[in-house]
This record gives structure tokens, C-alpha cells and sequence, in this order.
């Protein structure tokens, strides 16, 4: 065997490097920022939808209005928009669950990354280790002693 193979096959048996562990969580730290924009955008959408909802409540069913459609603004009526609308705030309501359950599931699998590669991040770690000091004082009497 080449020197050149060799080289390659003691790197796959030793696992992933620095390096590449620090690309995956990088990776799944941008899929959670991802996922946290788009139900944050689909949450807007759903009060946009529950506003003009709510307006359209007291109007006469057979008032003109108009709705945006693909960038055109078409003219309806009350009534042929309000089921509409319905429809797609109870749609949009069950996509943020389904996108809101996504988002708890890249958390845990971020912590479990976080922990199966024992990473720190810095400004989390120092506040644990400052409340880890602050939990080590007692009382004794009226006098407060810290470890």
C-alpha cells in the first residue's frame, strides 16, 4: 500500500476532527436560525391573516375588496375572500406547530451534539460557572459563608 492510503485510512478510523465538528455544529446552528426565521415569518403572516379576518367580520358580504394574489391585486367581494382567508390562517396555524416541533428538535440535537463532542460555547459557560458559585454559598445563622 501506498504511503498516501495509509494516511487516509488512520484518519477515517479516528473519527471526525476539530475541525469538522466545529462545520457541523456551525451547520446545525444555521438550520435552527433557519427554522427559527421561517416561524417567525409564518407567526406575521398568521396575525396579517387574523387582522384582516377580524376586519372583514362587520363588513357587508357583498363589499368590493381587494386581495394580492402572486404580486396582482385582484378585486372580490367580502364573501368570496373571508373563506378563503379562514382557510389559510388554519393551515398557517398547523405549519407553525409542525415548524415550532422541528425547532424543539434541532435544539435537543444541537445539545446532544454539544455534548457527545464536549463543546463550550464562551458566554454561556461563564454564566453556569458564575451560578455554580453563587449556589456553593449557604447560610449559617446570620452569617453567609462562600466557598
Amino acid at each position: 500500500m501506498s504511503n498516501e492510503l495509509k494516511k487516509t485510512e488512520k484518519k477515517s478510523t479516528r473519527g471526525p476532527t476539530a475541525e469538522d465538528i466545529m462545520l457541523g455544529f456551525q451547520q446545525l446552528r444555521g438550520e435552527q436560525r433557519s427554522l427559527a426565521s421561517k416561524l417567525s415569518e409564518f407567526e406575521m403572516e398568521l396575525n396579517e391573516h387574523r387582522l384582516v379576518i377580524e376586519t372583514l367580520k362587520n363588513a357587508d358580504p357583498n363589499r368590493k375588496c381587494y386581495r394580492m394574489i402572486g404580486g396582482i391585486l385582484v378585486e372580490k367581494q367580502v364573501k368570496d375572500v373571508e373563506p378563503v382567508l379562514r382557510t389559510n390562517r388554519d393551515r398557517l396555524t398547523e405549519l407553525i406547530e409542525k415548524v415550532n416541533e422541528q425547532l424543539v428538535k434541532k435544539g435537543t440535537e444541537i445539545n446532544e451534539y454539544r455534548e457527545r463532542y464536549n463543546i463550550r460555547i464562551q458566554g454561556q459557560d461563564d454564566l453556569k460557572q458564575e451560578g455554580e458559585k453563587e449556589t456553593k454559598t449557604e447560610t449559617r445563622g446570620n452569617v453567609l459563608v462562600s466557598s
